[in-house]
């Protein structure tokens, strides 16, 4: 199992957290999606590593910002 820590732009409600769950839950691979609206914090577990730009496509998707460390 793998997990990987993102921080997301933009969201302001459950709603948000909701529509990022969804669109991330989608990407190839993913087992499991948490998004922690207070910090922007999004955890996805996975069998094996994803790429970091399939993530951030599916955030783009639902509307929000990937920020870049």
């Amino acid at each position: 199992m793998t997990s990987a820590t993102y921080t997301v732009k933009g969201m302001t409600c459950g709603h948000c957290v909701s529509s990022v769950k969804e669109e991330v839950s989608e990407v190839a691979g993913v087992s499991s999606v948490e998004v922690d609206l207070a910090s922007g914090l999004l955890t996805v577990e996975s069998v094996s590593p994803i790429d970091a730009a399939d993530i951030r496509s599916a955030v783009e998707e639902a509307g929000y910002e990937l920020v870049t460390k």
